[in-house]
């Protein structure tokens, strides 16, 4: 009998148990399921440094925050996919997150490229079976959300560098103007200049930030 090794990680411990119940109770041919969790960044890193020489996790199923929204916190799930892709590039990567934002999901399609992406209001038993099936068999696997918002980063045909779309996510996310040095590494007079042209190639240069929001968001990169 064959074994899929699986870590799921997961800062909700609800969740990532109820990932474990599903997946350890799927049905597939002449394979045993095993299902390691760990719900922070520091035993998620450490389950797959153990893993390095020892076996090998079929999957890695990651949440992106893994920590409560009102902590600061220096990592991430992206930043463990992209260490799990060193370390382990011969395993699998799914995130599975409630995060469906264009600028997060295109982050980590570019920045890990995972075999799969789940937005979790997505996730069902039957979804999860589906997803496990393909990846296995060697398809990237994404959900309803994260295929819209490929296709509208696709379709476009503005182009905008990492600072653009960090000016326009913070913004997004209601991040005042004189606040957005503190996270784009710019200074203030850059910003407005960047601002300025960011609403020329959206189309909004007489109207204010909200408007330029809505546009990017229409075209799918917020």
């Amino acid at each position: 009998m064959k074994t899929l090794r699986i870590l799921a990680i997961d800062d909700h411990e609800m969740t990532m148990l109820g990932y474990k119940f599903i997946l350890e109770r799927l049905v597939f041919d002449d394979t045993n399921i095993i299902v390691d969790t760990a719900n922070t960044f520091d035993t998620g890193k450490v389950r797959i440094e153990e893993s390095v020489n020892s076996f090998n996790y079929d999957i890695i199923f990651l949440d992106v925050q893994l920590f409560p929204p009102d902590e600061e916190q220096p990592h991430n799930g992206e930043d463990l996919g992209v260490l799990a892709r060193k370390l382990v590039p011969e395993s699998k990567i799914v995130f599975m997150s409630s995060f469906s934002d264009n600028y997060r999901i295109n982050s980590i399609l570019k920045s890990v490229d995972p075999d799969g992406y789940l937005v979790k209001t997505d996730i069902d038993p039957k979804t999860l079976e589906d997803a496990i099936k393909t990846i296995i068999g060697g398809t990237p696997y994404y959900s309803a959300k994260v295929l819209s918002a490929i296709r509208k980063k696709m379709s476009n045909d503005i182009i905008l560098d990492e600072k653009d779309k960090k000016i326009l996510y913070h913004l997004s996310i209601g991040t005042k103007t004189k606040d957005l040095e503190n996270h784009v590494q710019l200074s203030s007079s850059s910003i407005e200049n960047r601002k300025r042209h960011l609403k020329l190639l959206f189309g909004t240069e007489n109207k204010n930030d909200l408007a330029l929001i809505l546009e990017a968001k229409k075209r799918g990169f917020i």
